[in-house]
C-alpha cells in the first residue's frame, strides 16, 4: 500500500511509480483538498481572482461573466492541448501525473477532490495520457503538456492503455471512470505547474545515479586491468582536498578494489630504492582518465545530490497561480509556476552526465589503443589481427554518441525567448532542459554499454578474471551471460542493446 500524506521523498516517489499496489490518499490529504476547495468557492464570490473570473495571461484584464466561468476552464484546456512531436514515454507521463497529484494535494490550489482521485485512478490502472515532448516554455509551468493531462481528465484526448493508443472516452467507459468536475479553476490549477519537467527530472536523477554507479565500477575495473597504483584513490590523498564528492568516489573505489589482487601499492614498487634505471619500464603515473577518477566523478556525485534536493523541494511545493493560503485566509498571486529551479538543475545534470560519458569514451580509447596501454592487442581483438576487427567498429558509435552529448549540453536555462504577447517575457525552458537531459542520459548508457563489453573482452585477453575484485567479477559474469567471449567477428548491435538494458535495470 502506498499512502500519500505529507512530504514525498524521491525514493518514495520512485517506489510509488514502480509498485503494483494502489495509491491510498490519506485522510489528512483529503481534508486539506476539501478545505481548500470549500474556502476558495466561498472566498471568490464578488472578488477579482485570476483564473476564476478573469481571462488568462495577457487577457487577464478581461472580466469573465459568472455564467461563462466554467466554460472558460474547458476553453483553456482544449486550446492549449497543442503539443507536437514525439510522445513522452509512459514512465515520464506517469511521473508527471504523480508530481502533479502531489502538489495539488498540498491544499494550496483550491481544486475539488475529483481531480486528485481521478489522477490516482490513472496511475493505479495504468492509463497514460498522450503528452508530447514539444510544447512547454516552462514559465506558466508546463502549460501545453499539462493541458494534455487535463484533456484526458475531462474525458477527451487520447491515452495509452494496455499497449495501445486509444480514445480516452472509450477507455473510461471500459474502466467505469467519470471525468473530473470543473467547479472553479480546475483547468488552470492543473496546467499552471512544473510537474512535467519535475517528473522527467526525477527519472533523470534516478538514471544518473545508476550511471554514476556503473562508471565507478568500470573505472575500478580498468584500474585493475592496468595494475594501477592505489594511492590516487587513497584516504590520505583525497582528504587533502575538501570536496565531499571526490572523497565519496575515492571511498567507493577503495571499497570495490579491496579484494583485488591486481591493484598495486606504490611503496612496494617505487619506494624500495631498487629502481635505478634511467628510463622506467612501468608507468610512474597513469593517464588522467584512470588516475583522476575521484576528481572527475566527484563533481558528478555532488551535482546529483543537489539535483535531488531541488526536485524534492519542487514536488512538495505549490507551483500554480494563484495560491490559496488557508492559514491567512487569502489568495496570493505570483509566479510559483516558473520552472527556473528545475531548468538549471537539468542543465547541470546534463553537463555532468556528458562529462561522465567523456570519461567513459577516454577509458574506452585507452583500452583500444595498444600503443597507449602497451598491454592489450589493438582494439582488444581476440582474433586474427588484420583479418578480424575486435571492438573497432563499436568505437565509432561511442565516439559519435559522445560528441552528440557534448552538443546537447548547450544550456536551455539561458535560452529564454519572450512569448504570450510578452507577458511571459523571461521563461525557463525547463521541460526542454529535462527532455534533453534524458537524451544525454540515454546516450550515456549506450557509451557505457560499449565500454563494458570492451572491458569484458580485455579481461579475457589478459586471462585475469580470478584476480579481479569481487564486484568486478560479479558484473563480468553477468555480462558474459549476455554476450559470450568472441574472437570471430559478430553482429554487435543486438548485444549492445542487451547490455544497455542490463545497465538500466
Amino acid at each position: 500500500m502506498n499512502i500519500l500524506k505529507d512530504f514525498l521523498t524521491l525514493e518514495n516517489f520512485i517506489t510509488i511509480l514502480n509498485d503494483k499496489n494502489e495509491i491510498v490518499l490519506s485522510k489528512e490529504l483529503v481534508t486539506r483538498v476539501e478545505n481548500s476547495f470549500s474556502f476558495l468557492l466561498d472566498y471568490s464570490k464578488n472578488k477579482v481572482i485570476y483564473g476564476v473570473n478573469t481571462g488568462f495571461g495577457p487577457m487577464a484584464q478581461y472580466r469573465i461573466q459568472e455564467e461563462e466561468c466554467i466554460q472558460l476552464q474547458y476553453n483553456l484546456i482544449r486550446s492549449h492541448a497543442s503539443g507536437i512531436g514525439t510522445p513522452l514515454s509512459v514512465a515520464q507521463v506517469r511521473a508527471a501525473i504523480l508530481a502533479r497529484l502531489n502538489t495539488l494535494s498540498l491544499g494550496y490550489s483550491g481544486v475539488n477532490l475529483t481531480v486528485i482521485t481521478l489522477m490516482k485512478e490513472l496511475l493505479d490502472r495504468h492509463i497514460t495520457p498522450l503528452i508530447f515532448a514539444h510544447g512547454s516554455v516552462g514559465a506558466s509551468g508546463d502549460l501545453v503538456q499539462l493541458a494534455h493531462l487535463a484533456l484526458v481528465l475531462i474525458g477527451e484526448g487520447e491515452v495509452f492503455y494496455k499497449g495501445e493508443r486509444r480514445d480516452t472516452k472509450e477507455v473510461f467507459e471500459l474502466e467505469g471512470l467519470q471525468p473530473i468536475e470543473i467547479r472553479i479553476r480546475e483547468g488552470i490549477s492543473l496546467m499552471n505547474g512544473t510537474s512535467v519537467m519535475t517528473g522527467i527530472g526525477i527519472l533523470n536523477w534516478q538514471n544518473a545515479n545508476r550511471l554514476l554507479d556503473w562508471s565507478i565500477k568500470m573505472s575500478c575495473a580498468i584500474n585493475e586491468l592496468v595494475s594501477a597504483y592505489d594511492d590516487h584513490y587513497s584516504v590520505e590523498l583525497n582528504q587533502a582536498k575538501k570536496h565531499k564528492g571526490q572523497q565519496y568516489i575515492a571511498k567507493a573505489m577503495r571499497d570495490t578494489l579491496v579484494s583485488s589482487k591486481m591493484a598495486r601499492k606504490r611503496a612496494e614498487h617505487l619506494y624500495t630504492g631498487e629502481n635505478q634505471e634511467s628510463i622506467f619500464k612501468d608507468k610512474v603515473q597513469e593517464y588522467y582518465s584512470i588516475r583522476c577518477v575521484p576528481q572527475i566523478l566527484g563533481p558528478v556525485y555532488d551535482t546529483i545530490q543537489e539535483v535531488k534536493k531541488v526536485l524534492e523541494n519542487e514536488i512538495n511545493s505549490a507551483n500554480d497561480n494563484p495560491i490559496v493560503d488557508m492559514e491567512t485566509k487569502q489568495v496570493y498571486h505570483g509566479g510559483n509556476f516558473h520552472g527556473d529551479y528545475v531548468s538549471l538543475e537539468m542543465d547541470k545534470l546534463k553537463l555532468v552526465m556528458t562529462r561522465l560519458t567523456m570519461l567513459s569514451e577516454r577509458q574506452l580509447n585507452y583500452l583500444l589503443n595498444a600503443k597507449i596501454n602497451e598491454l592489450l592487442p589493438p582494439f582488444v581483438n581476440l582474433g586474427k589481427l588484420g583479418f578480424n576487427f575486435g571492438m573497432q567498429g563499436v568505437q565509432f558509435t561511442a565516439t559519435s554518441t559522445t560528441a552528440e552529448c557534448q552538443t546537447l549540453s548547450t544550456s536551455m536555462y539561458v535560452h529564454s525567448i519572450p512569448n504570450n504577447n510578452d507577458n511571459q517575457d523571461i521563461v525557463s525552458m525547463g521541460t526542454n532542459a529535462a527532455v534533453l537531459c534524458d537524451k544525454v542520459i540515454e546516450n550515456s548508457f549506450e557509451v557505457l554499454s560499449i565500454q563494458m563489453i570492451t572491458l569484458a573482452q580485455a579481461i579475457d585477453a589478459l586471462n585475469c578474471k580470478d584476480n579481479l575484485s569481487l564486484p568486478t567479477q560479479e558484473w563480468y559474469k553477468e555480462v558474459r551471460n549476455i554476450i559470450p567471449t568472441f574472437a570471430e567477428d559478430v553482429v554487435m548491435y543486438p548485444y549492445l542493446q542487451k547490455v544497455k538494458d542490463y545497465l538500466k535495470q
